[in-house]
């Protein structure tokens, strides 16, 4: 039998995992000309929302989300989607995350949270080789991208936040992409309007991939594990998405391996695992040394 502990472990893991190959599958479509940002928007909350919908009537059907939450994934998916035709993806992960951190831990801190030291050390060393691996040669991003960026990362900390207290994940996962997707079909409506709409078969398919297992169910791996997870360490945990997703263009793109990314990497997984220490628990008062009686 799998103990709580190693479960919350394992939904982690599978949540980072699929982050990282959701990012891949994004730069592929995006990127690569096949699909427009509001059509692999609403590609990929729809068909979040078919497969976690199917799967959840097993738990009882779709339930435990909230419009709040809903909103929250509808902004980050949709402002994620076209900022990345503004901005480079290493300075778009660093904006993403650093607002994710910000947000977080802000709100952490605000709800009575007092991170430990090492997890602020932690932090400064994964943000470090974060801007390490991102910022080397970028040039300076534009202000709309920035802004759309930056309001993704804030959307996503919020969404997060909001985990940590859901119901059941599989089924208040399916019900905030019930609700998300009528939220990106009017924005794909607005686009197809201004004719500017347009998706390849490929484009198609890498969206439905990503909404259907990468994001839908990788989204629901999540809500199982930030019950177990502080804010800080669930947004410091994060931080791990960039190394990982890097390390899958290398694997899986051809892309190459250079020193930055594993001076980054090291810098970014060594930061993680600082932050993710438990701090010792305290030992067994000692006991106040006998004085002998005088004689």
């Amino acid at each position: 039998m799998v103990s709580p502990v190693m479960r919350a472990v394992l939904a982690t893991v599978a949540a980072l995992v699929a982050f990282a190959a959701n990012s891949l599958l994004c730069r592929a479509a995006l990127g690569g000309g096949g699909a427009d940002a509001a059509s692999f928007t609403l590609l990929r909350l729809a068909s979040g929302a078919a497969v976690l919908f199917l799967l959840a009537r097993t738990a009882g059907g779709a339930r435990g989300g909230s419009w709040t939450s809903a909103a929250a994934l509808f902004v980050y998916a949709a402002a994620f989607s076209f900022a990345y035709f503004f901005l480079s993806a290493g300075v778009g992960a660093l904006l993403l995350f650093g607002a994710v951190q910000v947000t977080m831990i802000g709100a952490g801190i605000a709800a009575g949270e007092r991170p430990a030291p090492s997890v602020w050390a932690g932090l400064v060393l994964a943000l470090g080789g974060l801007v390490h691996l991102s910022l080397r040669g970028a040039r300076v991003p534009s202000p709309g991208g920035t802004l759309l960026m930056l309001t993704a990362g804030v959307a996503w900390g919020v969404y997060s936040l909001r985990g940590r207290k859901a119901g059941p994940p599989l089924p208040a996962t399916a019900d905030n992409f019930r609700r998300a997707a009528p939220l990106a079909a009017v924005v794909w409506l607005v686009a197809w309007i201004g004719g500017s709409t347009h998706v390849t078969p490929n484009g198609a398919a890498l969206a439905i991939v990503s909404g259907a297992i990468t994001s839908g169910l990788g989204y629901v791996a999540w809500y199982a594990a930030l019950p177990y997870l502080t804010a800080a360490r669930a947004a410091v945990l994060q931080l791990s998405v960039p190394v990982l997703a890097a390390a899958g263009g290398v694997l899986l793109l051809g892309e190459v391996l250079t020193a930055r990314l594993i001076v980054a990497g090291v810098a970014i997984l060594a930061g993680i695992a600082l932050a993710s220490r438990r701090p010792p628990a305290p030992g067994p008062a000692r006991a106040a040394p006998r004085v002998a009686p005088d004689s």
